[in-house]
């Protein structure tokens, strides 16, 4: 008996004779939930660091590069578990988490003054191939070679904000919620990750999630008590 891909049908007959459901059994079903539970939960994980700028009406602290390397690298990540077939309950939360950093970067860029001719560029440049990668109208080379690239692109991603953080003490208008949840989807990604039998460089993409994520939420932790100080501006 299977309901959205889970096979229930021997955790149930295991119950019905008072016996606890075999290990092959149960691992496949709580990992299933899990990931519906990360898909639904997607939904709503860049809503606190939007509200957050909406009522401040300010991007203070916030590494515009950083947001926008995250789209990309979901844009990548998308395509590539589409491209794989895996199940959605492995990668459902993607589909989400892109169009959520789609409306961050455009809340940020809104708030950080005029949008120069540059930024123009590479919006305009993102809409033209995006469709193209998430399609997988790519060679299967090329497509292995981005995929490789994203977990560098997701490091670069937090990188830019992690070491404004650092240069100025302080966290500006990053949620902590959305680091919070970002940090534990990643951890049970992990371990849905194994249990759907993933590509290793999927579960790799997931581990550096833990760290960078990790690395993020310890800055929030370490500054929040911290006054804080003046922006730096770097030429």
């Amino acid at each position: 008996m299977e309901i959205l891909g889970m096979n229930i049908g021997c955790v149930l007959a295991a119950l019905s004779d008072k016996r606890i459901p075999e290990k092959d059994c149960l691992l496949p079903l709580i990992s299933k939930l899990l990931g519906y539970c990360i898909v639904a939960a997607s939904t709503t994980v860049k809503l606190p660091q939007i509200l957050k700028i909406l009522n401040h009406k300010s991007a203070q602290g916030l590494s515009v590069a950083a947001f926008e390397l995250e789209v990309v690298g979901y844009t990548i990540s998308l395509a590539y578990c589409i491209h794989k077939g895996l199940s959605f309950s492995a990668y459902g939360e993607l589909a989400f988490l892109l169009i959520q950093a789609i409306i961050l970067v455009a809340v940020i860029y809104y708030f950080t003054g005029p949008i120069k001719a540059k930024t123009w560029v590479l919006v305009l440049l993102y809409g033209a191939i995006a469709p193209t990668i998430l399609g997988g109208r790519i060679d299967p080379v090329l497509f292995e070679a981005l995929y490789a690239s994203q977990h560098a692109i997701f490091i670069f991603a937090r990188v830019p904000q992690i070491w404004k953080n650092f240069s100025n003490k302080s966290t500006g208008e990053l949620s902590s919620l959305t680091c919070l949840m970002n940090f534990g989807g990643s951890l049970v990604r992990v371990f849905t990750s194994i249990q759907e039998k993933a590509p290793t460089s999927v579960l790799m993409g997931y581990v550096m999630g833990i760290i960078m994520n990790g690395t993020l939420l310890s800055q929030i932790l370490a500054y929040r008590k911290q006054a804080p100080k003046k922006e730096k501006k770097f030429d």
